[in-house]
This record gives C-alpha cells, sequence and structure tokens, in this order.
C-alpha cells in the first residue's frame, strides 16, 4: 500500500476521533443555553480536493491543498438551526444517528487498516 494510501487512513481516522469529541460535547452540552452544535468536515473536503475543486496552495501562506494528504478535518459550528427557546441547537436524535454512523466508520477504516497491515505482514514474512 503507498504512503498515500496510509496518509488518507490516518486523516480519516484524525477525522473520525474529532467527529466522536465533537458528538460527546454536543451530547454533554444539550441542555446549555445558546450553545451551537459542533460539527466536522472532512470527507467533502477531500471530495473536493479530489475533483479539483478545492483551493490549491502555491504558497506557505496560502490556505489550500497541494495534495490529498494535507487535506485535513476541520471543527465549525453549525448556526443555522434552533431547536430549543433557549437557542440551543443539539437535537439529540441527530447526534446520536451521528454517533452510531461515526462508530461504523471508524470501524471500516480499521478494519482496511488492519487488511492492510495484514497483506504487509504476509509480505514481509513470506
Amino acid at each position: 500500500m503507498s504512503n498515500l494510501n496510509y496518509e488518507l487512513l490516518k486523516n480519516a481516522l484524525d477525522a473520525s476521533s474529532l467527529r466522536q469529541e465533537a458528538i460527546s460535547s454536543n451530547i454533554a452540552n444539550v441542555n446549555t443555553a445558546n450553545y451551537k452544535v459542533n460539527q466536522v468536515v472532512f470527507e467533502s473536503l477531500l471530495g473536493q480536493a479530489q475533483h479539483g475543486v478545492a483551493m490549491t496552495a502555491t504558497d506557505d501562506l496560502h490556505m489550500g491543498y497541494s495534495a490529498l494528504t494535507e487535506v485535513e478535518p476541520v471543527v465549525s459550528k453549525r448556526t443555522n438551526t434552533i431547536v430549543k427557546e433557549n437557542g440551543n441547537n443539539v437535537d439529540i436524535d441527530t447526534e446520536m444517528a451521528d454517533q452510531a454512523q461515526n462508530s461504523l466508520y471508524y470501524n471500516a477504516l480499521i478494519t482496511q487498516l488492519n487488511a492492510k497491515y495484514s497483506a504487509l505482514s504476509t509480505v514481509i514474512s513470506g
């Protein structure tokens, strides 16, 4: 497996880990007045970079990506929804669904990584 694949898997695992932290924070603040949901964006940024839609960094001071491996997860606030009268926008059902989805995503990434390591181990010991 190429270094690119390992880097992409690492970044995807980082995104999943960060997403779990964001979801946990959202659930913990379900009753906090004016709390806005944290969300992690990664897969869409990766897709944009892969299809050449993302900004390209042409200088170290520029924002953007010059390679797929440079795409990293970004945490932002979802501010366009209000679920409760106190300004809080945490929907516990959505958070629980997101948590389940993220768990499946993480497990799929780990399974893929383990398969790659197993194949590498077979080649080395073979």
